[in-house]
This record gives C-alpha cells, structure tokens and sequence, in this order.
C-alpha cells in the first residue's frame, strides 16, 4: 500500500510537440494534472524531467503552471537514472516508492520506471497517466513495465490509497480533485 510519507512522483517527458502528438493526448494531460494537484495536497515530493529540452520543447504549459516553483531537470539519457542530477534529486527527497507518468510509454517511462526498480527503489507505473504515439506502444510500454515487476496503478487508485481514511484532512481536496 502506497503511504504519503515515503512515495514521491516523477513526471517524465510531458514536453513539447511530442506531449500533444500521443495517444489521446488531452485525456493524458488531464490526467497528469491531476496526479500533481494531488500529489501537491499530499505534500509529495515532485520531480520533473525533460528529454533534450532544447529539441523537443520545454514541459507544456498546462502543467508548467503546476510546477512553477520546481526547475525541470533535463536529461538526453531515455532512462532518467542515466542523469547525475536526476539521482542526486531521487536521493535528495529521501522516499522509498515513486509513482511514474508521463511519455512515452514505452520508452522514456519504461526505462526510467525500471531503472529505479533495478536501484531497489519500489515503484508504481500511474497506468491512465502514461501515453506513447501510438495506443500500441503505451500498451507495449505498460505491459513490459509490469513484467519487469512494478506495480500498475490508476489515477483515483494511488491517491485514494495515499489518503487511506475519508477523515484524512486532504480527503475533500482529493475528492473534489477526482470529481
């Protein structure tokens, strides 16, 4: 069961041209945006990544907006544990359990998601928060990343698990949040 006090959330790659040409791009959007309010009512720490941020364009403006206090940290590696920055920033918020969203699939998540696996962090692929190009490849990307033993979630899922009790204080937040 996922607990706010050890879990963290990393959004990968939601950037650029690349994050409105994915598989339902909007609903992905959406999604991711409310994965971040969320985690910001829990108090979670959040990390951003960019691919090759001078090609492929700066985070989206929907959830830059989200994140206007938090400075992306850009990597050229598909797999983000290829970036010194991005270990020093996973080890620096001192959690066991990262939750994963983002693009693509099948590539920039699945390589990252199963990097921190492979370091002995557990980790939790956000299913409906994750898209590649194609439907294909982001079911591609969620199938390989469930074999490799991390745990698929859903959106309403972790974070009711990470409220656990509707007495919680950020209940009515989440809730409204879902709505």
């Amino acid at each position: 069961m996922l607990k706010k006090d050890n879990t963290g959330l990393i959004v990968v790659d939601v950037q650029g041209k690349l994050a409105r040409l994915v598989h339902d791009s909007e609903a992905l959007i959406s999604h991711c945006m409310k994965l971040i309010k969320g985690a910001q009512i829990l108090g979670l720490p959040i990390i951003v990544l960019e691919q090759n941020a001078k090609k492929l364009g700066p985070t989206v403006d929907e959830i830059a907006s989200l994140i206007d206090d938090l400075k992306p940290i850009e990597k050229c590696t598909f797999n983000g544990c290829g970036s010194i920055r991005f270990m020093d920033a996973i080890k620096a918020n001192n959690v066991t359990t990262w939750l994963v969203c983002g693009v693509e699939a099948h590539i920039c998540v699945y390589q990252t998601a199963t990097g921190l696996a492979g370091l002995g962090y557990n980790v939790e692929l956000v299913g409906d928060c994750v898209s590649s190009r194609t439907l294909e490849n982001k079911q591609l990307g969620i199938a390989r990343t469930k074999e490799s033993g991390i745990t698929i979630t859903g959106l309403e899922m972790c974070l009711y698990e990470l409220v656990g009790d509707c007495r919680a204080s950020e209940f009515k937040a989440i809730l409204d949040l879902i709505r």
